[in-house]
Protein backbone atom coordinates (compact mmCIF):
# COMPACT_ATOMS: atom_id res chain seq x y z
CA UNK A 1 0.00 0.00 0.00
CA UNK A 2 1.28 3.43 -0.96
CA UNK A 3 2.11 5.68 1.94
CA UNK A 4 -0.49 8.30 2.55
CA UNK A 5 0.12 11.87 3.59
CA UNK A 6 -0.60 11.01 7.19
CA UNK A 7 1.70 8.02 6.97
CA UNK A 8 4.48 10.34 5.81
CA UNK A 9 3.82 12.40 8.91
CA UNK A 10 4.42 9.34 11.10
CA UNK A 11 0.73 8.83 11.84
CA UNK A 12 0.28 5.49 10.16
CA UNK A 13 -3.15 4.15 11.06
CA UNK A 14 -3.54 7.53 12.75
CA UNK A 15 -1.26 6.26 15.57
CA UNK A 16 -4.10 4.62 17.45
CA UNK A 17 -1.81 2.10 19.18
CA UNK A 18 0.36 4.92 20.51
CA UNK A 19 -2.72 6.69 21.79
CA UNK A 20 -3.73 3.68 23.83
CA UNK A 21 -6.92 3.12 21.83
CA UNK A 22 -5.97 -0.23 20.30
CA UNK A 23 -8.37 -1.99 22.63
CA UNK A 24 -11.37 -0.20 21.05
CA UNK A 25 -13.60 -2.07 18.68
CA UNK A 26 -13.03 -1.79 14.90
CA UNK A 27 -15.93 0.60 14.32
CA UNK A 28 -14.83 2.87 17.15
CA UNK A 29 -11.30 2.97 15.74
CA UNK A 30 -12.69 3.82 12.31
CA UNK A 31 -14.90 6.60 13.64
CA UNK A 32 -12.07 8.00 15.75
CA UNK A 33 -9.76 7.91 12.75
CA UNK A 34 -12.27 9.74 10.57
CA UNK A 35 -12.80 12.36 13.28
CA UNK A 36 -9.05 12.85 13.74
CA UNK A 37 -8.61 13.17 9.97
CA UNK A 38 -11.34 15.84 9.85
CA UNK A 39 -9.71 17.79 12.72
CA UNK A 40 -6.31 17.66 11.02
CA UNK A 41 -7.83 18.79 7.69
CA UNK A 42 -9.67 21.67 9.36
CA UNK A 43 -6.53 22.75 11.24
CA UNK A 44 -4.51 22.71 8.03
CA UNK A 45 -7.16 24.83 6.35
CA UNK A 46 -7.14 27.45 9.12
CA UNK A 47 -3.36 27.53 9.32
CA UNK A 48 -2.87 27.64 5.55
CA UNK A 49 -5.57 30.31 5.20
CA UNK A 50 -3.91 32.50 7.83
CA UNK A 51 -0.47 32.12 6.26
CA UNK A 52 -1.70 32.65 2.70
CA UNK A 53 -3.75 35.74 3.50
CA UNK A 54 -0.89 37.41 5.42
CA UNK A 55 1.82 36.49 2.92
CA UNK A 56 -0.20 37.32 -0.16
CA UNK A 57 -1.53 40.48 1.42
CA UNK A 58 2.06 41.64 1.83
CA UNK A 59 2.79 40.74 -1.82
CA UNK A 60 -0.28 42.65 -3.05
CA UNK A 61 0.83 45.72 -1.13
CA UNK A 62 4.41 45.45 -2.43
CA UNK A 63 3.73 44.64 -6.10
CA UNK A 64 1.42 46.92 -8.07
CA UNK A 65 1.16 44.68 -11.14
CA UNK A 66 -2.43 44.05 -12.22
CA UNK A 67 -2.01 40.27 -12.60
CA UNK A 68 -0.67 40.03 -9.03
CA UNK A 69 -3.71 41.87 -7.69
CA UNK A 70 -5.97 39.51 -9.64
CA UNK A 71 -4.31 36.16 -8.83
CA UNK A 72 -3.73 37.02 -5.17
CA UNK A 73 -7.10 38.62 -4.49
CA UNK A 74 -8.75 37.79 -1.19
CA UNK A 75 -11.67 35.80 -2.63
CA UNK A 76 -9.35 33.63 -4.75
CA UNK A 77 -7.18 32.73 -1.75
CA UNK A 78 -10.15 32.01 0.50
CA UNK A 79 -11.64 29.55 -2.00
CA UNK A 80 -8.28 27.88 -2.57
CA UNK A 81 -7.94 27.28 1.18
CA UNK A 82 -11.41 25.70 1.13
CA UNK A 83 -10.07 23.09 -1.30
CA UNK A 84 -7.05 22.17 0.89
CA UNK A 85 -8.88 20.08 3.55
CA UNK A 86 -10.59 17.99 0.88
CA UNK A 87 -7.26 17.29 -0.81
CA UNK A 88 -5.88 16.27 2.58
CA UNK A 89 -8.86 13.98 3.24
CA UNK A 90 -8.45 12.39 -0.19
CA UNK A 91 -4.78 11.72 0.55
CA UNK A 92 -5.22 10.56 4.16
CA UNK A 93 -8.39 8.47 4.04
CA UNK A 94 -6.35 5.35 3.27
CA UNK A 95 -4.74 5.64 6.75
CA UNK A 96 -8.06 5.24 8.58
CA UNK A 97 -8.03 1.76 10.17
CA UNK A 98 -10.60 -0.89 9.35
CA UNK A 99 -12.37 1.37 6.84
CA UNK A 100 -14.21 -0.70 4.24
CA UNK A 101 -12.83 -0.41 0.74
CA UNK A 102 -16.16 0.74 -0.67
CA UNK A 103 -16.52 3.45 1.98
CA UNK A 104 -12.93 4.56 1.40
CA UNK A 105 -13.61 4.87 -2.33
CA UNK A 106 -16.79 6.89 -1.74
CA UNK A 107 -15.07 9.28 0.71
CA UNK A 108 -12.12 9.74 -1.63
CA UNK A 109 -14.35 10.42 -4.62
CA UNK A 110 -16.50 12.91 -2.70
CA UNK A 111 -13.38 14.68 -1.40
CA UNK A 112 -11.94 14.95 -4.92
CA UNK A 113 -15.27 16.23 -6.26
CA UNK A 114 -15.48 18.91 -3.55
CA UNK A 115 -11.86 19.89 -4.15
CA UNK A 116 -12.62 20.35 -7.85
CA UNK A 117 -15.73 22.37 -6.96
CA UNK A 118 -13.75 24.80 -4.78
CA UNK A 119 -11.03 25.11 -7.40
CA UNK A 120 -13.65 26.04 -9.99
CA UNK A 121 -15.03 28.61 -7.55
CA UNK A 122 -11.49 29.98 -7.09
CA UNK A 123 -11.24 30.40 -10.86
CA UNK A 124 -14.66 32.12 -10.77
CA UNK A 125 -13.28 34.55 -8.18
CA UNK A 126 -10.24 35.17 -10.39
CA UNK A 127 -12.47 36.03 -13.35
CA UNK A 128 -14.55 38.37 -11.15
CA UNK A 129 -11.34 40.07 -9.98
CA UNK A 130 -10.26 40.47 -13.61
CA UNK A 131 -13.60 42.10 -14.50
CA UNK A 132 -13.47 44.39 -11.46
CA UNK A 133 -9.89 45.42 -12.26
CA UNK A 134 -10.82 46.19 -15.86
CA UNK A 135 -13.87 48.27 -14.88
CA UNK A 136 -11.86 50.17 -12.27
CA UNK A 137 -9.19 51.02 -14.85
CA UNK A 138 -11.89 52.33 -17.21
CA UNK A 139 -13.44 54.46 -14.46
CA UNK A 140 -10.06 56.00 -13.59
CA UNK A 141 -9.41 56.91 -17.21
CA UNK A 142 -12.93 58.30 -17.57
CA UNK A 143 -13.39 56.90 -21.05
CA UNK A 144 -15.72 54.55 -22.86
CA UNK A 145 -14.33 51.06 -23.36
CA UNK A 146 -15.50 47.73 -24.63
CA UNK A 147 -16.91 45.46 -21.94
CA UNK A 148 -15.27 42.11 -21.16
CA UNK A 149 -18.24 40.93 -19.11
CA UNK A 150 -19.48 38.68 -21.92
CA UNK A 151 -16.08 36.96 -22.14
CA UNK A 152 -15.99 36.51 -18.36
CA UNK A 153 -19.44 34.94 -18.42
CA UNK A 154 -18.42 32.66 -21.27
CA UNK A 155 -15.34 31.62 -19.30
CA UNK A 156 -17.56 30.77 -16.33
CA UNK A 157 -19.82 28.67 -18.54
CA UNK A 158 -16.79 26.78 -19.83
CA UNK A 159 -15.54 26.19 -16.27
CA UNK A 160 -18.99 24.97 -15.22
CA UNK A 161 -19.04 22.56 -18.15
CA UNK A 162 -15.54 21.18 -17.53
CA UNK A 163 -15.93 21.11 -13.75
CA UNK A 164 -19.32 19.40 -14.04
CA UNK A 165 -17.87 16.70 -16.32
CA UNK A 166 -14.97 16.06 -13.93
CA UNK A 167 -17.18 15.98 -10.81
CA UNK A 168 -19.70 13.62 -12.39
CA UNK A 169 -16.88 11.37 -13.64
CA UNK A 170 -15.24 11.26 -10.19
CA UNK A 171 -18.49 10.55 -8.34
CA UNK A 172 -19.46 7.82 -10.78
CA UNK A 173 -15.89 6.46 -10.81
CA UNK A 174 -15.73 6.67 -14.58
CA UNK A 175 -13.33 8.28 -17.01
CA UNK A 176 -14.32 11.80 -18.17
CA UNK A 177 -13.72 10.64 -21.76
CA UNK A 178 -16.68 8.28 -21.47
CA UNK A 179 -18.96 11.17 -20.51
CA UNK A 180 -17.57 13.33 -23.30
CA UNK A 181 -18.24 10.62 -25.86
CA UNK A 182 -21.82 10.42 -24.61
CA UNK A 183 -22.18 14.19 -24.93
CA UNK A 184 -20.97 13.92 -28.52
CA UNK A 185 -23.98 11.79 -29.32
CA UNK A 186 -26.19 14.50 -27.75
CA UNK A 187 -24.59 17.34 -29.75
CA UNK A 188 -27.86 18.16 -31.56
CA UNK A 189 -29.69 18.52 -28.24
CA UNK A 190 -26.86 20.60 -26.79
CA UNK A 191 -26.92 22.89 -29.82
CA UNK A 192 -30.65 23.40 -29.28
CA UNK A 193 -30.26 24.07 -25.57
CA UNK A 194 -27.36 26.50 -26.02
CA UNK A 195 -28.63 28.15 -29.20
CA UNK A 196 -29.08 31.58 -27.61
CA UNK A 197 -25.70 31.34 -25.90
CA UNK A 198 -23.93 30.50 -29.16
CA UNK A 199 -25.73 33.29 -31.03
CA UNK A 200 -25.03 35.79 -28.25
CA UNK A 201 -21.35 34.88 -28.08
CA UNK A 202 -20.98 35.22 -31.85
CA UNK A 203 -22.74 38.59 -31.73
CA UNK A 204 -20.55 39.71 -28.83
CA UNK A 205 -17.37 38.82 -30.72
CA UNK A 206 -18.68 40.66 -33.80
CA UNK A 207 -19.58 43.79 -31.81
CA UNK A 208 -16.26 43.81 -29.95
CA UNK A 209 -14.00 43.07 -32.92
CA UNK A 210 -15.60 45.84 -35.01
CA UNK A 211 -15.94 48.24 -32.06
CA UNK A 212 -19.66 48.67 -32.72
CA UNK A 213 -20.82 49.03 -29.13
CA UNK A 214 -19.31 50.29 -25.89
CA UNK A 215 -20.61 50.97 -22.41
CA UNK A 216 -21.75 54.60 -22.33
CA UNK A 217 -22.82 54.72 -25.98
CA UNK A 218 -26.17 56.36 -26.76
CA UNK A 219 -28.12 54.02 -29.03
CA UNK A 220 -31.60 54.01 -30.55
CA UNK A 221 -33.43 50.79 -31.35
CA UNK A 222 -37.12 51.65 -31.83
CA UNK A 223 -38.22 48.06 -32.49
CA UNK A 224 -37.43 47.16 -28.86
CA UNK A 225 -38.20 50.57 -27.34
CA UNK A 226 -34.56 51.41 -26.54
CA UNK A 227 -33.34 55.02 -26.62
CA UNK A 228 -30.61 55.85 -24.12
CA UNK A 229 -27.18 54.94 -22.77
CA UNK A 230 -25.71 51.43 -22.73
CA UNK A 231 -25.01 50.57 -19.08
CA UNK A 232 -24.12 46.88 -19.31
CA UNK A 233 -22.93 44.45 -21.99
CA UNK A 234 -23.22 40.82 -20.89
CA UNK A 235 -23.07 37.51 -22.72
CA UNK A 236 -26.81 37.18 -23.29
CA UNK A 237 -28.16 40.72 -22.85
CA UNK A 238 -27.33 44.39 -23.31
CA UNK A 239 -28.96 46.83 -20.88
CA UNK A 240 -29.94 50.31 -22.05
CA UNK A 241 -31.06 53.01 -19.63
CA UNK A 242 -33.59 55.11 -21.51
CA UNK A 243 -33.93 58.85 -21.05
CA UNK A 244 -37.01 58.32 -18.87
CA UNK A 245 -34.77 56.19 -16.58
CA UNK A 246 -36.45 52.92 -17.52
CA UNK A 247 -34.26 49.94 -18.42
CA UNK A 248 -34.57 48.08 -21.73
CA UNK A 249 -32.93 44.66 -21.97
CA UNK A 250 -31.92 43.63 -25.49
CA UNK A 251 -30.73 40.11 -26.42
CA UNK A 252 -27.15 40.47 -27.65
CA UNK A 253 -27.78 38.54 -30.85
CA UNK A 254 -30.45 41.06 -31.93
CA UNK A 255 -27.82 43.80 -32.11
CA UNK A 256 -26.11 41.80 -34.85
CA UNK A 257 -29.18 40.64 -36.75
CA UNK A 258 -31.11 43.96 -36.60
CA UNK A 259 -30.18 47.59 -37.18
CA UNK A 260 -29.75 50.24 -34.51
CA UNK A 261 -28.41 53.79 -34.37
CA UNK A 262 -25.27 54.57 -32.36
CA UNK A 263 -24.72 58.27 -31.55
CA UNK A 264 -21.07 57.82 -30.55
CA UNK A 265 -19.89 59.41 -33.81
CA UNK A 266 -21.84 62.56 -32.98
CA UNK A 267 -20.34 62.71 -29.49
CA UNK A 268 -16.80 62.32 -30.81
CA UNK A 269 -17.27 64.85 -33.63
CA UNK A 270 -17.67 67.81 -31.27
CA UNK A 271 -20.88 69.08 -32.85
CA UNK A 272 -24.56 68.17 -32.82
CA UNK A 273 -26.77 68.92 -35.79
CA UNK A 274 -29.57 71.49 -35.91
CA UNK A 275 -31.96 70.82 -38.78
CA UNK A 276 -35.14 72.77 -38.24
CA UNK A 277 -37.35 74.96 -40.42
CA UNK A 278 -39.33 78.18 -40.09
CA UNK A 279 -42.53 78.10 -42.18
CA UNK A 280 -43.00 81.60 -43.62
CA UNK A 281 -46.33 82.92 -44.83
CA UNK A 282 -46.24 83.18 -48.64
CA UNK A 283 -48.39 86.31 -48.67
CA UNK A 284 -45.76 88.19 -46.63
CA UNK A 285 -43.01 87.75 -49.24
CA UNK A 286 -42.35 90.90 -51.31
CA UNK A 287 -39.68 93.10 -52.90
CA UNK A 288 -37.94 95.52 -50.59
CA UNK A 289 -38.55 99.22 -51.07
CA UNK A 290 -35.81 101.83 -50.78
CA UNK A 291 -37.01 102.82 -47.30
CA UNK A 292 -37.01 99.19 -46.14
CA UNK A 293 -33.48 98.71 -47.50
CA UNK A 294 -32.35 101.82 -45.64
CA UNK A 295 -33.94 100.55 -42.42
CA UNK A 296 -32.35 97.12 -42.74
CA UNK A 297 -28.95 98.64 -43.52
CA UNK A 298 -28.79 99.79 -39.91
CA UNK A 299 -28.51 96.12 -38.83
CA UNK A 300 -24.80 95.44 -38.34
CA UNK A 301 -24.94 91.87 -39.66
CA UNK A 302 -26.58 93.07 -42.90
CA UNK A 303 -24.60 96.25 -43.52
CA UNK A 304 -21.86 94.71 -45.68
CA UNK A 305 -24.28 92.34 -47.41
CA UNK A 306 -26.70 95.10 -48.42
CA UNK A 307 -23.93 97.40 -49.61
CA UNK A 308 -22.58 94.71 -51.89
CA UNK A 309 -26.03 93.62 -53.14
CA UNK A 310 -27.27 97.15 -53.80
CA UNK A 311 -24.09 97.96 -55.76
CA UNK A 312 -24.36 94.73 -57.76
CA UNK A 313 -28.04 95.27 -58.56
CA UNK A 314 -27.50 98.88 -59.62
CA UNK A 315 -24.88 97.80 -62.13
CA UNK A 316 -27.10 95.00 -63.43
CA UNK A 317 -30.11 97.33 -63.75
CA UNK A 318 -28.09 99.96 -65.64
CA UNK A 319 -27.25 97.28 -68.18
CA UNK A 320 -30.94 96.28 -68.36
CA UNK A 321 -32.08 99.89 -68.92
CA UNK A 322 -29.58 100.41 -71.70
CA UNK A 323 -30.92 97.44 -73.67
CA UNK A 324 -34.60 97.44 -72.71
CA UNK A 325 -35.61 100.52 -74.68
CA UNK A 326 -39.28 101.37 -74.12
CA UNK A 327 -39.65 98.61 -71.52
CA UNK A 328 -36.93 100.05 -69.28
CA UNK A 329 -39.46 101.38 -66.78
CA UNK A 330 -41.08 98.01 -66.11
CA UNK A 331 -40.15 96.77 -62.61
CA UNK A 332 -40.29 93.17 -63.77
CA UNK A 333 -37.25 93.84 -65.96
CA UNK A 334 -35.13 94.89 -62.98
CA UNK A 335 -33.32 92.83 -60.39
CA UNK A 336 -34.55 93.69 -56.90
CA UNK A 337 -33.99 92.58 -53.33
CA UNK A 338 -36.63 90.44 -51.59
CA UNK A 339 -37.35 90.37 -47.90
CA UNK A 340 -37.08 86.58 -47.75
CA UNK A 341 -33.66 86.55 -49.47
CA UNK A 342 -32.39 89.30 -47.19
CA UNK A 343 -33.71 87.45 -44.17
CA UNK A 344 -31.93 84.28 -45.32
CA UNK A 345 -28.67 86.24 -45.56
CA UNK A 346 -29.28 87.66 -42.09
CA UNK A 347 -29.87 84.21 -40.59
CA UNK A 348 -26.63 82.88 -42.10
CA UNK A 349 -24.65 85.88 -40.82
CA UNK A 350 -26.28 85.49 -37.40
CA UNK A 351 -25.29 81.81 -37.22
CA UNK A 352 -21.71 82.55 -38.28
CA UNK A 353 -21.44 85.10 -35.48
CA UNK A 354 -23.11 82.92 -32.85
CA UNK A 355 -20.63 81.55 -30.23
CA UNK A 356 -22.69 78.39 -29.75
CA UNK A 357 -22.33 77.24 -33.38
CA UNK A 358 -19.44 75.06 -34.56
CA UNK A 359 -17.93 77.07 -37.42
CA UNK A 360 -15.79 74.16 -38.60
CA UNK A 361 -18.77 72.09 -39.73
CA UNK A 362 -21.46 72.51 -42.39
CA UNK A 363 -23.52 75.70 -42.03
CA UNK A 364 -26.21 76.76 -44.49
CA UNK A 365 -29.67 78.34 -44.67
CA UNK A 366 -31.90 77.29 -47.53
CA UNK A 367 -35.44 77.72 -48.82
CA UNK A 368 -37.31 74.49 -49.40
CA UNK A 369 -40.20 73.78 -51.73
CA UNK A 370 -43.32 75.80 -50.83
CA UNK A 371 -46.16 73.76 -49.36
CA UNK A 372 -49.69 74.37 -48.18
CA UNK A 373 -48.14 75.36 -44.85
CA UNK A 374 -45.94 78.11 -46.27
CA UNK A 375 -42.33 78.37 -47.40
CA UNK A 376 -39.96 76.32 -45.17
CA UNK A 377 -36.72 78.17 -44.42
CA UNK A 378 -34.37 75.47 -43.11
CA UNK A 379 -31.38 75.99 -40.82
CA UNK A 380 -28.68 73.32 -41.18
CA UNK A 381 -25.74 73.72 -38.81
CA UNK A 382 -24.00 72.13 -35.82
CA UNK A 383 -23.72 73.34 -32.24
CA UNK A 384 -20.36 73.65 -30.52
CA UNK A 385 -21.47 71.24 -27.80
CA UNK A 386 -22.85 67.71 -27.89
CA UNK A 387 -24.35 67.84 -24.39
CA UNK A 388 -28.13 67.56 -24.53
CA UNK A 389 -28.92 70.54 -22.27
CA UNK A 390 -26.40 72.84 -23.96
CA UNK A 391 -27.61 71.77 -27.41
CA UNK A 392 -31.25 72.47 -26.61
CA UNK A 393 -30.38 75.83 -25.01
CA UNK A 394 -28.44 76.95 -28.09
CA UNK A 395 -31.15 75.80 -30.48
CA UNK A 396 -33.91 77.50 -28.49
CA UNK A 397 -31.92 80.74 -28.24
CA UNK A 398 -31.46 80.87 -32.02
CA UNK A 399 -35.10 80.28 -32.90
CA UNK A 400 -36.38 82.60 -30.18
CA UNK A 401 -34.35 85.38 -31.76
CA UNK A 402 -35.37 84.59 -35.34
CA UNK A 403 -39.07 84.42 -34.50
CA UNK A 404 -38.86 87.78 -32.76
CA UNK A 405 -37.03 89.55 -35.60
CA UNK A 406 -39.27 88.34 -38.45
CA UNK A 407 -41.46 91.51 -38.42
CA UNK A 408 -38.35 93.64 -39.08
CA UNK A 409 -38.24 92.05 -42.54
CA UNK A 410 -41.97 92.27 -43.14
CA UNK A 411 -42.33 88.51 -42.86
CA UNK A 412 -44.90 86.48 -40.96
CA UNK A 413 -44.72 82.93 -39.66
CA UNK A 414 -47.35 80.65 -41.14
CA UNK A 415 -49.94 79.46 -38.65
CA UNK A 416 -53.11 77.52 -39.26
CA UNK A 417 -56.24 79.44 -38.18
CA UNK A 418 -57.04 78.85 -34.53
CA UNK A 419 -60.35 79.15 -32.73
CA UNK A 420 -59.53 82.69 -31.60
CA UNK A 421 -58.81 83.75 -35.21
CA UNK A 422 -62.20 82.45 -36.34
CA UNK A 423 -63.95 84.21 -33.43
CA UNK A 424 -62.26 87.50 -34.28
CA UNK A 425 -63.21 87.13 -37.94
CA UNK A 426 -66.84 86.44 -37.11
CA UNK A 427 -66.89 89.33 -34.64
CA UNK A 428 -65.52 91.67 -37.30
CA UNK A 429 -68.13 90.48 -39.80
CA UNK A 430 -70.96 90.99 -37.33
CA UNK A 431 -69.69 94.47 -36.51
CA UNK A 432 -69.61 95.39 -40.20
CA UNK A 433 -73.14 94.09 -40.72
CA UNK A 434 -74.43 96.08 -37.72
CA UNK A 435 -72.74 99.27 -38.89
CA UNK A 436 -74.20 98.85 -42.42
CA UNK A 437 -77.72 98.34 -41.07
CA UNK A 438 -77.39 101.46 -38.92
CA UNK A 439 -76.33 103.52 -41.94
CA UNK A 440 -79.29 102.18 -43.93
CA UNK A 441 -81.69 103.23 -41.18
CA UNK A 442 -80.09 106.66 -41.02
CA UNK A 443 -80.48 107.08 -44.79
CA UNK A 444 -84.13 106.17 -44.51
Amino acid sequence: MAYSLLGDLGLSDLGLSDLGLSNLGPWMQTLFGLGLLAVVALSVRLLAGWLLLRTCGFLRASIDARWVQIVLSKNVLQRLTQALPWLLIQAGVAAVPDLPTQAESVIRNVAVALAVLYMVRALFAMLDALLLSFDSAVDRKGMQMQSIKSYVQLGKLFLIFVGGIVIIAVLSDRSPLILLSGLGAMSALLMLLFKDTILSFTAGVHLASNDLLRIGDWIEMPQVGADGDVIDIALHTVKVQNWDKTITTIPTWRLMSESYRNWRGMSLSGGRRIKRSLSLDVSSVHFLSASEIAALSRITLLETYLQHKVSTLLQANVSVHSHAGAQAGALANERRLTNIGTFRAYVEAYLRAHPGINQGMILMVRSLEPTASGIPLELYCFTATTAWIGYEATQSDIFDHLLSILPEFGLRLYQSPAGNDIQQGLHGRNSSSTDGAALDRTAL
